[in-house]
């Protein structure tokens, strides 16, 4: 097999029937016409000598040597995307994509913040902002499809020796309630009141949800003694729903730092109790990082950091380890 028996065109089309589920799905998806992906898939096919889907059934499954030339052609596209970056940087940050990971909370509070800030400085640089799991997350970063990302859970274990994860910030948990609730005119609430009231929390099986019940295992709150009256999807809906009087919640304080201002929810304070999670940054230092993430990184996340001198060292220590394609060797035109 002298030649590459693969076009990047139809990993691409592999790529999109896998993630699509249908041959059909995948072209509309592609912007192209469903005979154009089965005569590039019979192609493939031809070419590989080895059938990639198995046909019986409604939804396009992958064989094993489909799943096996999905999962190289996944990191195959992922190293062609950051070839291109690379070459962009030579710009100088006049282009370019900047692409940011964050979990739920920080993704959704955080996050837009600091890209508004770096927008500012660099508007020429197209930016990204992916807010999934604490898990996804992490996938996302040590597979180079994500260039640094801030979270608030724990990198999975099978990552831990892959990704750099850097101390970046404390994130306060704060007991919110109504504003026409009773404790909220009273200074100081005890531990032992918790266990009184009705809560607001999000589903169980959330990866907030679970971060928040370690956070108050960890203060001395039982999480399982707490009064769980309704369960919501979202931290916008948990917010609304106190607002509207219906119970108490624990929800970070970049959350609500408007709600907090425009006096429409109340912060509670528990006595002897601070109830604090760690946030923080990952990268994946074997990985290329761009000019636009290194400005990101740099110039704009020690902003919002509780440890900005400590992260600029971490940072810049890997930085030094990566090459700037500048400083790269020439190669010749010389025959021999």
């Amino acid at each position: 097999m002298s030649d590459v028996p693969f076009t990047l065109d139809q990993l691409r089309i592999l790529k999109a029937i896998a993630a699509e589920g249908s041959f059909k799905r995948a072209a509309d998806s592609l912007y192209v016409s469903q005979p154009a992906v089965s005569l590039q898939v019979q192609n493939l096919e031809k070419q590989l000598n080895v059938p990639l889907f198995d046909r019986g059934g409604r939804r396009a499954q992958l064989t094993e040597a489909g799943y096996l030339l999905l999962n190289y052609g996944e990191q195959i596209l992922t190293l062609c995307q950051e070839t291109c970056r690379a070459i962009e940087d030579l710009q100088n940050l006049q282009g370019g994509t900047l692409i940011v990971g964050a979990s739920q909370t920080t993704g959704t509070y955080l996050l837009p913040r600091m890209i508004g800030l770096f927008r500012q400085k660099y508007p020429d640089v197209s930016v990204q902002l992916q807010v999934h799991s604490t898990r996804r997350t992490s996938w996302s970063v040590a597979n180079g499809q994500v260039d640094l990302a801030i979270i608030g859970g724990e990198v999975p274990a099978e990552l831990q020796d892959t990704l750099q994860v850097i101390p970046y910030a404390e994130d306060e948990l704060a007991l919110v309630l109504p504003v026409t609730h009773p404790l909220a005119k009273v200074q100081t609430i005890q531990r032992e009141d918790l266990y009184k009231l009705n809560f607001i929390a999000l589903d169980s099986q959330s990866t907030i949800r679970k971060v928040i019940d370690q956070v108050l295992t960890r203060c001395n709150i039982d999480p399982k003694r707490l009064k769980i009256e309704m369960e919501l999807n979202s931290i916008e809906a948990i917010k609304n729903a106190v607002q509207a009087g219906l119970g108490a919640a624990f929800v970070s304080t970049t959350a609500i730092e408007k709600e907090l201002q425009m006096k429409v929810l109340h912060s509670g304070t528990i006595k002897d109790v601070e109830i604090k999670r760690n946030l923080y940054v990952i990268i994946n230092p074997s990985r290329y990082r761009s000019k636009a993430a290194e400005a990101f990184a740099m110039e704009i996340l020690p902003h919002f950091s509780s440890k900005p001198e400590l992260l600029k060292k971490e940072l810049f220590a890997k930085s030094c380890d990566i090459p700037d394609p500048s400083t790269l060797p020439t190669i010749t035109n010389d025959d021999d």
